[in-house]
């Protein structure tokens, strides 16, 4: 297993947020607040639980995230076009120099013990920690960690780590799969997020920095700055400012 100085985590935040739209027409999705903490920040605690050496890959919302990045982790930006997972990291092997890598995508959101994840690893075979029973296309990948052999074999083009690593090594016999029993949630999607803003607060309406809840709230986030009229009443709903409330009903994926 490497010790922490001999391992760099990739937190993959350059995603276009297609599924949470509308949401992130107002913020990239990696700023999309869960338990008032932008995603992209539980994202760097976690790795930084494992190791200093933390890189952010960037392309969609390139500005906001600059600015909210600066000075703090190593920045990717992705341009002219977004590299995937795969051809993400790839574009950091100048960075990485050698050495192993912890993967962690910046749109969900977990209890998971890194730093057990990392300690059970052999440093050779390329790790999953799955949130899900078996491992597949479908399968909920809450972590990866890649030997650096892997990663230098990696091309800078758009490609996924579920295609050009994760399931060769799985059809080769070189993929361990760990399990996770604990909190992860999604939060690609508004229902997913919703849920992860609940799980983060015990179930109460998550209320951001500077907002205004006149009215009644259950099971809402309020992002920052937004008010809640007097006479308004929301349920399981995400009000985002003054022109953009996400309904979200039970059951919905």
């Amino acid at each position: 297993m490497p010790h922490v100085a001999e391992l760099a985590a990739v937190v993959l935040a350059a995603g276009a947020g297609t599924r949470l739209r509308p949401l992130t027409w107002l913020r990239p999705k990696a700023l999309c607040p869960v338990g008032n903490v932008p995603l992209v920040d539980w994202s760097i605690g976690w790795a930084r639980s494992v190791t200093d050496a933390v890189a952010v890959n960037v392309h969609h919302g390139r500005a906001a995230l600059e600015s909210h990045l600066a000075g703090r982790v190593h920045q990717s930006i992705e341009e002219p076009e977004a590299l995937g997972t795969a051809g993400g990291v790839a574009k950091l092997k100048g960075w990485i120099n050698g050495r192993a890598v912890l993967t962690l995508n910046a749109d969900s959101w977990h209890d998971a013990d890194l730093d057990g994840f990392v300690r059970g690893w052999d440093g050779e075979r390329v790790r999953v920690l799955l949130a899900s029973d078996e491992f597949g296309p479908r399968a909920r990948v809450v972590a990866s960690l890649l030997p650096w052999g892997e990663v230098d074999a990696l091309e800078v083009r758009p490609t996924g780590l579920y295609e050009v690593v994760w399931r060769p090594a799985d059809e080769q016999g070189r993929l361990d799969v760990a399990h996770h029993g604990g909190a992860f949630v999604d939060c690609g999607a508004p229902a997913g997020y919703l849920a992860a803003n609940l799980a983060s607060s015990d179930g109460r309406s998550v209320v951001g920095p500077g907002a205004r809840v006149d009215g009644t709230v259950e099971e809402c986030v309020v992002w920052p700055g937004a008010v809640v009229g007097a006479n308004e009443k929301l349920v399981r709903a995400i009000r985002a400012d003054h022109r953009m409330t996400v309904l979200v009903r039970n059951g919905d994926g």
